[in-house]
């Protein structure tokens, strides 16, 4: 502890730093950040902005750049990211924001991102699937995976994901997303051996619509897959990234068939 009071001291360690080393977590006027996430638990805390004022959602993302050096944050709206945008300027921190849709990730210059040896496969039915995707997709790449997208495959043209069967079956662990009837995912895991993360998606209309049924076609699957909620781009990240690192750490001692 007398090494932490001294590093505040002397400039070289922030207050914020230190609660964090202290507590595993840290507190701003927004709420709590939980700085360790990713050392306890492989994945670090993504920060919602959806219903947050984007002052608390600035706040929370400035905290998390400071004590971990990067920030992931979703379900953005155009006015939350420019105030995050303005934020990041302000902090003078040389930090870098990447934005996928309604995701985004800011990176201080001296963060070093992981880097996993295995392959996420992002596969998406439609156009309407991509910002469900992009929130998965930022997950993956912020934990080190390589991401190789695959878009707008969708069954009502087989051939479509037929064409892309190699690419697919060469990942190490698959993400499909998919509205409407939500039966995409369940023809991409009755081609590959590797596991596959559904994700329903709230497109679609009438009886059925807003990913229900896309969600209990998923659940009701005669082929081996996993579902997530409805548009939990997150969660499938997520899980996909702690797959990958599982991958990662028998990287050399497991040969793929």
């Amino acid at each position: 502890m007398r090494e932490l009071l001294e590093a505040v001291a002397e400039g070289s360690l922030s207050p914020a730093e230190a609660e964090a080393e202290l507590a595993g977590y840290v507190t701003d006027d927004a709420g709590r950040f939980d700085a360790t996430r990713r050392q306890r638990r492989g994945i670090p805390e993504g920060i919602l902005a959806d219903g947050k004022p984007p002052e608390a959602v600035a706040s929370l993302a400035t905290t998390a750049l400071e004590t971990t050096g990067r920030a992931l944050v979703t379900r953005l709206s155009d006015e939350q990211f420019r105030v995050l945008e303005a934020a990041v300027e302000d902090a003078e921190t040389g930090a870098t924001i990447e934005r996928w849709s309604t995701s985004a990730l800011v990176r201080s210059s001296s963060y070093e991102r992981p880097s996993l040896e295995a392959t996420v496969a992002i596969v998406t039915a439609g156009t309407v699937d991509g910002p469900v995707a992009d929130e998965a997709q930022v997950v993956c790449e912020d934990a080190g995976a390589t991401v190789d997208r695959i878009d707008d495959v969708g069954v009502a043209a087989l051939d479509r994901i037929l064409d892309q069967t190699d690419r697919v079956r060469s990942a190490d662990v698959v993400v499909v997303a998919a509205g409407r009837e939500g039966a995409l995912p369940t023809v991409v895991a009755g081609l590959v051996d590797a596991p596959v993360i559904a994700i329903p998606v709230s497109s679609g209309y009438g009886y059925g619509g807003d990913g229900e049924a896309a969600l209990a076609g998923m659940l009701q699957s005669c082929t081996v897959l996993s579902v997530v909620n409805i548009d939990a781009g997150f969660i499938a990240g997520a899980q996909a990234s702690l797959i990958a690192r599982a991958v990662d750490r028998a990287a050399g001692t497991v040969e793929r068939e």
